[in-house]
């Protein structure tokens, strides 16, 4: 007994695709569901491993994928951003495949579909406040590092999930002006927003992977560890 992992491969626009369930099988109870949304690279084992993080606090969480079955990239090569930008040129298809990697979460069956929250890393943050834009019926969006460019289609007003973006304050992928139009963004929508800024921190602060060489990209310990409780803090919050 412990936690659990299971791949799952699942159905949606352009799929097939293939994410990694994670959860503590000492109990068959239903429990919230957290969707775990990866970075430019695409679903990794880092990412099941901020899954089983997840599911030791008691939850069901679920490391998706968003590019397609065997889709993945690797750091510093011609290719890395593939797959990103192909769904950053169409974003009513990432939220296509968001919904289908949110209805895998819901239809396992230790989740209690109506208890569940986004979480989202560098291009992930982006998709996991897409998730609060067009209104999936989340409970709480969490952006670590993400990217803040609005979709091309409407957003819902209210939007009603809880929304805590964790920033890192020396990203050059969001500078204050970008910051600021994001907060104004939520704002506008009236949601339920924070934005916590971390002072010496920038892009992929929670990567372990990244060192920090004062570019504005890099691991960060004092925003990897602040921000994750700040995550917790939202979820004792909305889950309850």
């Amino acid at each position: 007994m412990g936690i659990r992992r299971e791949t799952i491969v699942y159905e949606g626009p352009g799929g097939p695709f293939e994410g990694v369930a994670a959860w503590d099988d000492a109990t068959d109870d239903r429990r919230p569901g957290v969707l775990v949304i990866p970075n430019i690279l695409g679903q990794k084992e880092s990412d099941n491993v901020v899954a089983e993080r997840l599911a030791e606090l008691g939850y069901v969480a679920f490391a998706c994928d968003v590019f397609g079955q065997g889709k993945r990239t690797e750091r510093n090569t011609p290719e890395t951003s593939k797959y990103m930008d192909e769904l950053n040129a169409d974003r009513p298809l990432l939220r296509g495949r968001l919904e289908a990697s949110l209805a895998a979460l819901k239809a396992l069956p230790v989740v209690d579909g109506d208890r569940c929250a986004a979480i989202g890393f560098c291009f992930g943050g982006k998709a996991a406040l897409d998730i609060a834009r067009f209104g999936a019926g989340v409970l709480a969006v969490v952006s670590f590092h993400g990217v803040y460019d609005r979709p091309d289609y409407d957003s819902v007003s209210p939007i009603a999930a809880k929304v805590l973006v964790c920033h890192g304050w020396n990203d050059p992928l969001g500078p204050p002006d970008a910051v600021t139009a994001l907060g104004e963004e939520l704002t506008d929508a009236n949601a339920d927003w924070q934005i916590h800024a971390y002072g010496g921190a920038g892009h992929a602060f929670t990567d372990r992977e990244m060192e920090d060489t004062g570019s504005g990209f890099g691991f960060n310990a004092d925003a990897d560890r602040r921000s994750w409780q700040a995550m917790k803090d939202l979820f004792a919050e909305v889950f309850g």
